[in-house]
């Protein structure tokens, strides 16, 4: 297992289901570029990791930014917003009366996609509080941008094993130093690292012919 100095970074586990290129070129050669995408979802984020931004309303304590950690998963990062929901059963919470059960809330832009990179993260971040606090989370919820409304998550097998499987093998590439490379896809297009990475590169002409063809643009 990875010391706790050199856990992943929870963040990156969406990145590495998106394009494991795109997730080595941010986390292992630490490159990054904005779009409007990442300006959309940065701003979405900002109250949601406001870590001064706790509240009590009826029955549920709302927290926001709060850090996790997982050893055995060897990640660590900020949940956008746990729900504590006070239950007859639950557990016990310093400071707090009662007993409380545990619901992770994810905030993305957009709507909700049809790939499980979302939920992924939202299922880590489970996983994660579910060591912390020695309680089973069975379920949790992303929020959209777009949508405004919740879409919930249920926290079965095959979605766990997908976040195991994901971060061993992030974990042994980050050892490693090794960056993928390129599969290009309809994906590319939705990529910040687009002009970082150059999937055009990848395709069958040759990088002489792709110089050839900028410089002749810019004439």
């Amino acid at each position: 297992m990875p010391k706790e100095d050199d856990y992943l970074a929870l963040s990156g586990l969406q990145h590495f289901l998106f394009c494991r290129r795109q997730w080595a070129l941010i986390h292992i050669e630490n490159q990054w570029a904005e779009n409007l995408r990442t300006t959309e979802g940065q701003l979405l984020h900002e109250r949601a990791h406001d870590e001064t931004l706790s509240e009590l309303r009826g029955n549920v304590l709302i927290v926001r930014g709060l850090r996790v950690s997982s050893e055995k998963l060897g990640v660590s990062g900020q949940c956008d917003v746990v729900e504590f929901h006070r239950t007859k059963e639950g557990i016990p919470l310093h400071g707090r009366e009662g007993l409380w059960t545990v619901y992770p809330v994810e905030y993305k832009r957009g709507e909700p996609k049809a790939d499980r990179c979302d939920a992924a993260q939202l299922c880590a971040e489970a996983m994660c509080l579910e060591e912390m606090l020695k309680t089973a989370i069975p379920e949790g919820a992303l929020f959209y941008g777009e949508t405004r409304r919740r879409t919930a998550v249920a926290f079965d097998q095959a979605l766990r094993s997908i976040v195991t499987d994901a971060l061993r093998e992030m974990n042994e590439m980050y050892r490693r130093g090794y960056t993928p490379k390129c599969k290009t896809g309809k994906w590319c297009n939705a990529c910040s690292l687009k002009e970082i990475c150059l999937p055009v590169l990848q395709k069958d002409r040759s990088v002489e012919a792709y110089i050839k063809e900028a410089l002749c643009e810019s004439c």
